[in-house]
């Protein structure tokens, strides 16, 4: 009998929960295990360093479990960790593993969403200082001029279900008009935070029409769609039962209350041993 060997999924929090909804939409026969490291989230503000080291810790953790793939669906991670752990942990360590992040399936197809070759960024701190989407974007396509906005008060307003009400207005409004500000000739704006979907409403609202939001779910999914099929090596191995797993660092009970408005639907999570 084939051991189990899913795909793994990690962010910080809650917000990967978002991609992996795409992902299991697009691929729904394969084995999935989500992990947050909600015990240590966020993420955001931490120094690259401590980011990487979480961000590995919780890599291995998903290999332990049988995972050959993992994705960080995690922007902060894949900013600060993700180049360390392709280039010196996996060839060291775990050779035929493979980790993948997802800035740079957005930066390959951005340039298909913006008429003015001007476009939006809007992460959190950490996210933002590291300039990875400026790099992979320019590596892509040097046209384009990219705007980055910090938006530090909205992956807790999310986090603690807020988002949507009155007082969260006051920091979409801020951060919508800090990034505007740089330049009225964007015409997309990158959600470089895979929180950011659920406030998606309110972006509409308040930013000016005309201008396309882009999530980055779907963009994920497809991309992984592809990556399997050039890789028949690593779709090989993946099992599929169409089971979900869902694991936290954090509480499961508050886990499981605050995720199923990322997933969409209900779920039971396990604590990480």
């Amino acid at each position: 009998m084939k051991e189990s060997s899913p795909i793994g999924i990690f962010d910080s929090g809650y917000g990967g929960l978002t991609v992996f909804r795409s992902i299991a939409e697009k691929l729904p026969d394969y084995d999935y295990i989500y992990l947050g490291d909600n015990a240590r989230s966020p993420y955001g503000d931490h120094a690259f360093e401590t980011i990487y080291q979480y961000t590995l810790e919780c890599v291995e953790w998903l290999f332990s479990k049988g995972c050959n793939l993992v994705i960080l669906a995690c922007n902060t991670a894949s900013a600060k960790a993700l180049r360390t752990i392709q280039q010196k942990d996996l060839p060291s360590k775990y050779p035929g593993k493979k980790v993948l992040g997802v800035i740079r399936p957005t930066a390959e197809v951005i340039d298909s969403f913006t008429k003015t070759k001007k476009v939006g960024v809007m992460g959190t701190r950490g996210t933002v200082n590291s300039e990875s989407y400026l790099l992979e974007i320019n590596k892509f396509f040097p046209k384009i001029k990219v705007y980055q906005q910090a938006c530090p008060m909205w992956v807790p307003l999310i986090e603690n279900n807020e988002h949507m009400q009155p007082g969260a207005d006051f920091f979409v409004t801020e951060y919508c008009n800090a990034l505007i500000n740089q330049s009225s000739d964007i015409d997309c704006v990158l959600l470089a935070c895979t929180h950011y979907p659920l406030i998606m409403p309110k972006l509409t609202a308040i930013l000016p029409a005309g201008i396309e939001i882009l999530a980055q779910g779907e963009i994920v999914a497809d991309s992984l769609v592809d990556y399997l099929k050039r890789h028949p090596e690593i779709e090989s191995t993946i099992s599929r039962t169409a089971n979900k797993s869902f694991f936290t660092s954090g509480d499961s009970k508050t886990f499981d209350e605050h995720a199923a408005i990322f997933f969409g639907e209900a779920l039971q999570s396990g604590k990480m041993k």
